[in-house]
């Protein structure tokens, strides 16, 4: 039988597992509720600033912060080291390559198709990371996707797509579908840079990586597609690069340290619900029966999924 001492050793692991559970998926609410409003915004805009020209405004802003933020870190947490090659694929698909298609996709769709459509994240993520980094992939976790994926196919046939009239060849849900690999992507190279760097200075590095090819980029953009300056806009801008881009980015790196690449990608199945509610909320659009019941099927994928981490990953701590 085991000792009083092992079985005491048991229960503070469980007891950590679950508190380490619970953080992770407070984190990625946080994020995937900052870059739902990020959607809304991003479609707002359409009119008034290109779509590579809004990214590196809003990710120069959030470099600012992250600038900030690693002075306080000690020297090796300022310096890509071994990492430069994850950063540099962290730089490139989160950054350079995630934003620009999102933005451009939403200049084709409405904003809750956009949100609608990144419920595919969780099982690109997971395949991923089982395929690129051999994370576990659990039974519960194909369960916890099966059933958020299914929420979003609530969302999508009863609570957005048709009434807004959008075509299934639509060019922007399918550069909406594009960005969503690549945030997949992002997300496993997360998991590796965060195993032996903190989350401030995995996030912080990989946009001063990104940052100076699209304001290249946006340079020329902007040649042929002016910005109409604003104070609204201005402010619009810093609000994207503080709370979406830098709180949003920090957040989500901060879950998966605690959950995995799977398990926190589930999560982002959370974005279609919080871009329905705040399309409801601030812009008017009905909030129906399959707003709800898929809404209830996304939270309880992501609850199983992550729920059901090898307890392994507990010995993982969050800086």
């Amino acid at each position: 039988m085991p000792s009083p001492d092992d079985r005491n050793q048991k229960g503070h692991t469980v007891r950590a597992t679950t508190v380490q559970t619970i953080k992770g998926i407070m984190l990625v609410n946080i994020s995937t509720c900052a870059w739902a409003t990020n959607m809304i915004i991003g479609r707002y805009l359409r009119a008034q600033i290109g779509p590579i020209t809004l990214t590196a405004a809003r990710y120069a802003v959030a470099s600012l912060v992250f600038v900030l933020l690693l002075s306080r870190r000690p020297a090796e947490e300022r310096r890509p080291g071994a990492d430069t090659k994850l950063l540099a694929l962290m730089a490139l698909t989160g950054v350079i390559l995630f934003a620009p298609a999102l933005y451009f996709g939403l200049r084709f769709t409405t904003a809750i198709n956009g949100t609608l459509i990144n419920g595919l994240g969780p099982l690109l993520t997971a395949g991923f990371a089982a395929w690129l980094i051999h994370e576990p992939f659990l039974g519960r976790q194909i369960v916890g996707s099966i059933a958020a994926l299914a929420g979003v196919a609530v969302l999508l046939l009863g609570g957005g797509a048709a009434a807004a009239g959008a075509s299934l060849v639509n060019p922007g849900d399918l550069l909406i579908v594009l960005a969503v690999l690549f945030w997949a992507l992002y997300s496993v190279a997360v998991r590796k840079v965060v195993k032996h760097r903190s989350p401030v200075s995995a996030t912080g590095l990989s946009m001063f990586i990104g940052l100076p090819v699209l304001v290249v980029a946006a340079v020329i953009e902007c040649m042929s597609v002016p910005v109409l300056w604003s104070p609204a806009l201005i402010g619009t801008i810093v609000y994207l690069g503080v709370v979406p881009a830098a709180i949003g980015f920090l957040s989500w790196n901060a879950g998966i340290k605690y959950l995995g690449a799977g398990g926190a990608m589930v999560f982002y199945n959370t974005l279609p619900l919080y871009g329905a509610l705040f399309g409801f909320l601030f812009l008017g659009e009905t909030l129906g029966p399959a707003h709800l019941a898929g809404g209830a099927l996304i939270l309880a994928g992501g609850l199983v999924s992550a729920i059901s981490r090898p307890s392994t990953k507990a010995s993982t701590q969050a800086e």
